[in-house]
């Protein structure tokens, strides 16, 4: 398999926003970065992304993992990047880094997630059809209280949250912490739908487990919707 990298691009907020609302993207943000690094660097050569803006700045930092080095995607974008699209970007201050080849068993590692806790459904429940996508905690509520009478034994959202999490990490980790420090409801377009659910921002720490697999894992991101701002493991050193 080839190498991962970690690469940061610099982007100009206002004109970012100007470029999306010109394209037709409304407020999703997702959205519009998932098309303007598509068209920059290649369909799904930076993803998962995460897009890291400063409280009330006009600039921010877009990190992203992908699997072609510093001069690779750089060419691409040179050969095939419109001349809009490169004027939100700066690419004079992109930087790559490769990721470790090897994560050793027992590394405890910090990390910063962004995902959205949603499940697909393999049966009807309440008023939502078979395959429908929905809130992992509204899943969890209709499995336990099928006639609706949650308030006698209301379901946790931050625990059903974590088992989420903890079921999406897979054998890859042991989840050794895990605080929920934002919460709130947001609505992403996906093709003609519009989907309303949940977006959490996770700080936690974790033991890697099998190596190989944590590094697929970093590749792939966790959860639902990466191709589009979620699911990006941002590393730190654990405490």
């Amino acid at each position: 398999m080839s190498p991962l990298y970690l690469t940061s691009l610099p982007l100009e907020l206002t004109p970012l926003r100007r470029w999306a609302a010109m394209r037709g993207f409304g407020a999703d943000e997702g959205l519009a970065l998932h098309h303007l690094l598509s068209e920059t660097f290649g369909k799904g050569a930076m993803q998962p992304f995460r897009l890291m803006p400063a409280p009330k700045a006009t600039s921010a930092t877009l990190y992203a993992y992908a699997r072609t080095d510093d001069a690779g995607l750089r060419q691409v974008a040179r050969e095939c990047a419109m001349p809009d699209a490169l004027a939100v970007c700066d690419l004079e201050a992109f930087a790559v880094k490769p990721m470790p080849e090897t994560w050793r068993k027992g590394r405890r590692l910090a990390f910063d997630l962004r995902v959205r806790p949603t499940k697909r459904l393999l049966k009807p429940a309440g008023v939502f059809g078979k395959g429908a996508e929905i809130d992992a905690y509204l899943a969890e509520a209709l499995r336990l209280h099928p006639d609706g009478r949650c308030a006698e034994n209301p379901v946790e959202r931050e625990s059903v949250y974590r088992t989420w999490l903890v079921e999406r990490l897979g054998a890859a980790t042991t989840l050794e912490a895990a605080r929920m420090i934002r919460f709130e409801r947001r609505t992403v377009v996906r093709g003609k739908t519009s989907l309303e659910g949940p977006e959490v921002t996770w700080h936690g720490e974790l033991t890697v487990q099998d190596g190989e697999a944590f590094a697929a894992r970093l590749a792939s991101g966790v959860g639902r919707h990466s191709a589009f701002g979620y699911g990006m493991l941002l590393l730190r050193p654990a405490r």
